[in-house]
């Protein structure tokens, strides 16, 4: 669920204590595409020199995470070729790729690289894309996702997000010594960064559209809940008003003017619009005597989707900013909440429960057509990733609570990195800026 605050509200189940969280994928199709990502190789390199970055790797998890491409077991390659002239393309054939990537690395001095990669049409034999990189070594992980974007896009034909960033709440430590943290991390789960640390929960972390700031939900001040807009890159932060009863489960509009969230100041939770600078008062947009909360914008900044128990149990409803009337949005299942819309409009994600347990699903918003992508038995908070092909999620498996991702296009799983502590509510952030 989006927030603790919601999840009181609708009276859904708690998370139990997790003694391990592990990050996992599912994802995959059976008509992803087939692609060989070789083994990127040193060039004049002496002893000591290499990096301590598998680029490969990386971009071939992350393509496969993605669940548009199959890449092929690097065990199974016949040679690992570095440059076009080296590559025997019905040796790729034969192993049923269609396109290969490859690449070279060179050491330079104080600490750099020059990197080049090829990607490469098997059947046309030919260079599709490629492009060369000087990089410091601290900068080879960036590296890698901006080649899985390229190498995404030029294939697929939009961009693949890779390089952008997730959001959590990580919890630690227990009674009097539990301590909650803003969390920040690359969108593989590395590399996590601390942007705020409370002694008191921090709920519902929402990107803005431009990457810079993060909208949460904080009890710091007490019992009473506080929307909050914070820097991430410098730490500045500003309270947004406080009003009697809940503030919760904030929202960016896709232009960054505005911020939806919940609020009970008038004696029942309903979805406003607020001003991030706290500047003006808030506009209704829901007036009901059921609750309504965790709003989601549509891309387009035209309509807000919800979740109320107007219809006595919790569902997916959908409302125009600018005026009109309510539409109930989901029908399958007895619990349809935590609304999430891809970034392309089609897709409408969300923690679903038809009988026992919770999972999530997502609805093709064009064809009206619902698949449950996960098994349950206790995920919550999709948030979908910047290329709308992938989904981040919190499972609990009764022994460890897991940040998860799965792909709308079925379910594969595998690991992807461990720690020890409890993470909640992932929120996916837009892609860099092209300045």
């Amino acid at each position: 669920m989006k927030s603790l605050i919601t999840a009181l509200l609708l009276a859904v189940l708690a998370l139990p204590a997790a003694a391990q969280v592990r990050i996992e994928i599912s994802g995959g199709e059976a008509a992803a595409l087939p692609i060989a990502v070789v083994p990127f190789q040193m060039q004049d390199a002496a002893e000591g020199d290499a990096p301590d970055v598998d680029l490969a790797g990386i971009i071939r998890d992350n393509l496969f995470r993605s669940g548009l491409f199959a890449p092929l077991d690097p065990d199974n390659h016949l040679s690992q070729p570095s440059r076009l002239e080296q590559v025997r393309f019905q040796n790729w054939r034969a192993l049923g790729a269609d396109t290969v990537l490859i690449g070279r690395i060179t050491p330079l001095d104080g600490d750099a690289y020059r990197v080049r990669y090829e990607l490469l049409d098997v059947y046309a034999g030919e260079r599709i894309a490629g492009q060369r990189f000087r990089v410091t070594s601290a900068g080879l992980r960036n590296l890698a996702h901006t080649i899985s974007d390229q190498v995404f896009e030029t294939l697929i034909g939009r961009p693949g997000g890779f390089n952008t960033r997730i959001a959590y709440v990580e919890e630690t430590g227990t009674g009097d010594e539990r301590s909650h943290r803003l969390m920040v991390a690359e969108a593989d789960g590395h590399r996590p960064q601390t942007i705020l640390t409370s002694s008191e929960p921090i709920l519902s972390p929402d990107w803005s559209p431009d990457g810079e700031r993060i909208a949460y939900v904080s009890l710091e001040s007490g019992r009473q809940s506080q929307i909050y807009v914070q820097n991430v890159a410098t730490g500045e932060r500003t309270a947004l008003p406080s009003f009697d009863g809940i503030n919760s489960a904030p929202a960016w509009s896709p232009d960054g003017e505005r911020l939806a969230a919940t609020l009970s100041r008038d004696g029942n939770p309903d979805v406003f619009i607020l001003d991030p600078d706290g500047d003006a008062d808030p506009r209704p947009i829901t007036r009901h005597f059921g609750i309504d909360t965790e709003p989601a914008w549509s891309p387009d900044g035209e309509t807000l989707y919800f979740t109320s128990n107007r219809g006595g149990s919790p569902q997916i409803y959908r409302q125009p900013v600018n005026g009109g009337d309510a539409e109930r949005v989901t029908f399958d299942g007895n619990y349809n909440a935590s609304p999430s819309v891809s970034p392309n409009g089609r897709f409408l994600t969300f923690a679903h429960q038809r009988d026992e347990g919770f999972q999530i699903a997502v609805l093709d918003l064009e064809d009206d057509i619902m698949r449950v992508l996960t098994d349950g038995p206790l995920d919550e908070s999709p948030s979908f990733s910047a290329s709308s092909s992938m989904i981040a999620y919190t499972r609990d498996t009764g022994d460890a609570t897991e940040l998860a991702t799965v792909s709308v296009f079925g379910r594969v799983q595998g690991g992807l990195t461990e720690f020890d502590n409890t993470v909640r509510e992932p929120d996916w952030g837009p892609l860099p800026s092209a300045d």
